[in-house]
């Protein structure tokens, strides 16, 4: 297991213990909030392992929800295994606000279902195809340019050759296909790249035609990360230009799955598209 993938899990299994332990001891967030021990924004993203958490946190919070001390015992060793992010550690500032994350989540899913509108998705883009995207910010400076690239073909790395790779499910519009990216040789690497890729099986890519109306989905992209753990709650990802959102209430998932659903079963198999 890599940095990330174990960072990640360790602050989604702390999260859930430690919600548990506040519900256990019959104190609710207010209660926190009032006993000084941590604000509501705090308590909200360690109990959802939004966030590294320090010792003196969970030790501070099991002392106001009088935890047994064999608990804590096995509390505290986790937190050290919050606070290691080979992502971030690796690409700090070049890693945009928000995306570290979606990064490490989608490093540790089963399954990533996504939906794109307007570009292929990262998991899926070539070196040059990633870059131009990406130099379309003209505020970017040549290096950190090259890092977030660097930083999108390691997401590509840890989702597909660890052990177990996880399994991608992809819809993309055929506007999304047609669009010149960089140039027609960038486009042209990046067709014959998404066909090695969905012949050698690490995805399921599928091609929504322009001819077949609307659909749910056509308010904007969208992933669904599915996770092992059934304690682990799946999660839909969104984001715009002024950040993201994840969403792990059930109805929103499900909400989020039934679109992706939708334009999966209407989508052409690539193969079939680029005939």
């Amino acid at each position: 297991m890599d940095a990330a993938e174990g960072s990640t899990l360790a602050r989604r299994q702390l999260g859930r213990r430690m919600r548990r332990v506040r519900e256990a001891a019959g104190k609710s967030i207010e209660d926190v909030v009032f006993a000084g021990v941590a604000s509501r924004t705090k308590l909200w993203r360690i109990e959802h392992g939004r966030t590294a958490v320090k010792t003196g946190d969970v030790l501070a919070l099991t002392r106001l929800y009088g935890t047994e001390p064999a608990v804590v015992d096995e509390l505290v060793p986790l937190v050290e295994a919050t606070r290691s992010s080979g992502l971030i550690e690796d690409y700090g500032a070049a890693v945009p606000q928000g995306l570290g994350l979606y990064a490490e989540l989608e490093a540790t899913a089963t399954t990533v279902h996504a939906y794109s509108s307007e570009l292929i998705h990262g998991l899926l883009q070539t070196e040059d195809y990633t870059r131009a995207v990406i130099e379309a910010d003209r505020s970017l400076t040549p290096e950190v340019v090259a890092q977030r690239v660097a930083f999108r073909m390691e997401r590509q790395r840890r989702f597909f050759d660890r052990a177990e790779s996880g399994r991608l499910e992809a819809v993309v519009t055929a506007g999304a296909m047609n669009l010149v990216v960089g140039s027609a040789a960038v486009m042209e690497e990046q067709i014959a790249h998404l066909r090695a890729v969905a012949d050698g099986g690490a995805a399921r890519i599928g091609v929504l035609p322009a001819t077949d109306g609307v659909h749910r989905a056509m308010r904007g992209p969208f992933v669904v990360l599915d996770f092992e753990d059934p304690e682990d709650p799946d999660v839909a990802y969104v984001e715009n230009l002024v950040g993201s959102r994840y969403l792990d209430k059930p109805a929103d998932v499900t909400r989020f799955r039934e679109a992706f659903e939708e334009v999966r079963d209407r989508a052409l198999p690539l193969e079939e598209w680029l005939r």
